[in-house]
């Protein structure tokens, strides 16, 4: 397929390859040095998103936040002005489920598809081609574009409408913040009691506690390794839009809100830009104890 890719961040550039290596025809927006070895590959480096959605297919958009959705689908130069009827539009960003059915209503008013299909898998995940992909749309335009997602996941399913995709990340979000909050107070609790934290990490890997946040989160905060997989500051804008919907859908979420609180104390300090694993940081602020120390 002919496909554009706009997004080539610490996502988007290894999903971006997986799609070259698969023999796909890739037209690329916001090229930059980091991402420039997707050119050497045999990516095309488009001036523009418009330019980007006239030579292609299939847009597949890897943003941060909603407004930068916004702006690159209806803002000037964007993709709703090279689109032409037929096309499809992906948006694999993680963003607000009532802002992804507004723009999937203005993009099938060009008589263009549109699926929202969010990520799940972090960094090495992207990487590795084994993300968990959870997607809202049609299940024809679901159908035709199924390739694009197995050549840059292991895990996809079709949630549901238009909007689904969003909706079960931001669920996946909330539960792997308090995941991590969970695994933060355990070992900080077993630190501070004397024990050592990696051997209670180990002791109860084995039982009902283990999780893939406990293998590899519980070993970043024991290790110190805090650079970043997936940032503080990217969870902050996920659980702000779930917070956000929950208030639209009247839906207490008490713990995701002390979650976000532990997220904003992390940020305040500076640590906004580390990997969410180090949450842990505001606990043991309170506590006055670093795990492992």
């Amino acid at each position: 397929m002919k496909i554009g890719f706009i997004g080539l961040g610490v996502m988007g550039q290894p999903m971006a390859g997986h799609l070259i290596e698969a023999g796909h025809d890739l037209q690329l927006y916001r090229v930059k040095d980091k991402s420039r070895p997707l050119v050497d590959m045999g990516g095309h480096a488009s001036d523009s998103a418009r330019e980007v959605a006239e030579a292609s297919d299939v847009i597949i958009l890897m943003l941060p936040d909603t407004p930068d959705v916004d702006g690159v689908l209806f803002g000037e130069n964007g993709v709703a002005e090279g689109l032409s009827s037929g096309k499809t539009v992906i948006d694999m960003s993680s963003i607000s489920p009532v802002a992804t059915r507004d723009f999937a209503s203005r993009i099938a008013s060009l008589d263009c598809a549109y699926l929202d299909a969010p990520v799940s898998g972090g960094e090495a995940g992207a990487k590795a081609a084994t993300l968990s992909i959870m997607v809202g749309g049609a299940q024809q335009d679901f159908d035709k574009v199924l390739p694009l997602f197995e050549a840059m996941g292991k895990n996809i399913t079709l949630v549901g409408d238009v909007g689904a995709g969003q909706t079960a990340k931001i669920a996946n979000q909330i539960i792997v913040a308090l995941t991590i909050e969970a695994v933060s107070e355990g070992l900080l609790f077993a630190s501070k009691a004397g024990a050592d934290p990696a051997k209670v990490r180990e002791a109860i890997m084995g039982g009902l506690a283990s999780s893939k946040i406990l293998e590899m989160h519980g070993k970043r905060m024991i290790d110190r390794t805090f650079e970043p997989g997936f940032r503080i500051s990217l969870h902050q804008k996920d659980i702000n839009n779930a917070l956000e919907s929950a208030r639209s859908l009247r839906l207490a979420l008490p713990s995701t809100a002390l979650a976000q609180e532990l997220f904003n104390t992390c940020a305040a300090q500076g640590h906004g830009e580390l990997d969410h694993s180090a949450l842990v940081r505001a606990l043991e602020t309170m506590a006055a104890h670093e795990i492992g120390v």
